[in-house]
């Protein structure tokens, strides 16, 4: 089941999936988690959360339409390949078609680049690297 979660309740997965546990997850805390627009939305297998997103309202380079970036994108090890990820990605994209959005972006980390252009998103970018977390792309679905 899908729920709007609040912030603090990802900081957790956050920190395991996306920074090998190494940091507290007060440290997994994004500047934009709080602001107007901002969104979190949680996938539960039961009681258990197991994939969380987050979405803020932020538009990409020179494409200043209504766009929404998409941050936080974790699912824990024992619930991945159960398409959690992409129910959630299906939802936040069906909830910003009614709140009228362009697009969604995001920062993508290589080795999830082939989940985010099966869920209809494009590599919009060169390769770049974000220091001590490896390559991305950034991607954009079209909304």
């Amino acid at each position: 089941m899908i729920k709007f979660i609040k912030s603090t309740d990802i900081l957790n997965i956050r920190n395991i999936v996306l920074r090998d546990s190494k940091l507290t997850p007060d440290e997994c805390r994004f500047p934009t988690d709080e602001i107007d627009g901002a969104f979190h939305l949680g996938y539960y297998d039961g009681d258990t959360l197991a994939t969380v997103v987050s979405l803020h309202p932020q538009n990409y380079g020179e494409h200043v339409e209504n766009g929404y970036q998409l941050r936080g994108m974790a699912t824990l090890a024992k619930y991945r390949g159960k398409g959690f990820g992409k129910l959630i990605v299906d939802y936040a994209v069906n909830y910003l078609q009614q709140k009228q959005a362009d697009y969604i972006w995001c920062n993508a980390r290589k080795v999830a680049s082939k989940f985010y252009q099966d869920s209809g998103f494009e590599i919009i970018s060169d390769e770049f690297e974000i220091k001590g977390i490896g390559p991305h792309y950034v991607m954009r679905r079209k909304l």
